[in-house]
């Protein structure tokens, strides 16, 4: 007996190569015939808020009271110095209660004291080298895709290099970038011995800043993609960074794969999931603020970065960690509607190393 339901076909070879073509601009056309309305946007995957959390990390304590986070596997490296800050173990007073303990701002920001987070910036350098003198050499940021080579000299510069990237041969300093919810990259060449540092925010992930760094450290110092390793550290989680239509926009203008790195997330407010009905509204579907919020996961928008650089997916650690939604173990500009410390990932060559 015929069904009574017509089967599905698969479309001309034309409409397929036009399929595809809107495909590859994030549309989709309409199949059910409506001239006027021929393309529409193609949904997201969608997610609840707190599937996307990722896993906060246990930091280490150092004997000074700095906590800080570790790369899993990194510690049989020897000659290599590298950490993710938290915020805790410091001594600015900026940005915490009055009765909790001092904080580790490493930001010359315009709410702390600059003394201070001098300070705070010698304790991180003997958490991790032993030696609180040990060069530290930091970056005007500027949400570029600008990456210089650094020498111990750069650490005493009074004007910082404009830059988000920086890569280093040299044993005896360290390379340190700030972020408060931007993704910081770390990558080591385990053969050459050579290091660099990002800063990644959606602009600088956007102008492929770790993908051109990898680039540059095989120009600069011979590097090959299958030996280096890196590490993606605490940033503004998917789970929380919710973005508008033009860092969509600028993703799709620049990567194939760019609609797998944003998400339709649904709130989690518990009142919202018991009463929906308080939150209707008579507006079209679409058009009302109320509904799911469009995600972006900068962690993935890196690692993807890497791979295309050459490294293997074996190679790449993703610490873990959200700034925003983890705010007692990491300072985030957006949660805190701008009045935030500085986190800092450091990474160098120990000068003794065998």
């Amino acid at each position: 007996m015929r069904s009574s339901s017509t089967p599905k076909t698969r479309p001309a070879p034309d409409l397929q190569a036009l399929d595809a073509r809107f495909e590859q601009a994030g549309l989709q056309r309409n199949l059910r015939g409506n001239a006027a309305d021929i393309t529409q946007r193609m949904r997201f995957a969608r997610a609840a808020q707190l599937e996307l959390v990722p896993v906060a990390p246990v930091p280490r304590v150092a004997a000074n009271g700095v906590e800080w986070l570790p790369v899993a596997g990194w510690e049989k490296h020897g000659w290599l110095w590298h950490a993710f800050s938290t915020r805790r173990g410091g001594l600015s007073r900026a940005y915490c209660a009055g009765d909790a303990p001092g904080e580790l701002n490493l930001g010359f920001t315009a709410a702390d004291d600059p003394e201070t987070v001098a300070r705070n910036r010698r304790l991180l350098t003997e958490a991790i080298t032993g030696d609180s003198a040990t060069p530290l050499v930091a970056l005007k940021q500027i949400h570029s895709n600008k990456i210089v080579l650094a020498d111990a000299a750069d650490a005493s510069r009074e004007q910082p290099w404009k830059a988000d990237g920086q890569m280093t041969d040299e044993p005896g300093l360290l390379l340190g970038i700030q972020t408060a919810d931007c993704i910081p990259v770390l990558v080591a060449d385990r053969k050459r011995r050579a290091v660099a540092a990002f800063h990644a925010g959606w602009r600088g992930t956007v102008k492929r800043i770790v993908e051109s760094g990898v680039g540059r450290m095989r120009l600069q110092f011979g590097s090959r993609p299958e030996d280096l390793i890196a590490a993606i550290g605490p940033g503004i989680g998917p789970c929380c960074y919710a973005v508008g239509e033009d860092a969509l926009s600028e993703f799709e203008s620049q990567f194939a794969y760019a609609r797998e790195l944003f998400r339709e997330v649904y709130d989690a407010d518990p009142v919202r999931t018991k009463y929906p009905m308080l939150f209707m509204t008579q507006r079209a579907p679409g058009h009302s603020p109320i509904g799911p919020s469009l995600h972006l996961n900068l962690v993935e928008a890196n690692r993807r970065q890497l791979l295309a650089a050459g490294l293997k997916p074996r190679a790449i650690h993703l610490v873990g960690g959200c700034t925003s939604c983890q705010r007692e173990l990491f300072f985030s500009h957006r949660a805190s509607q701008g009045h935030a410390g500085r986190l800092m990932s450091v990474i160098g060559i120990r000068p003794d190393a065998p």
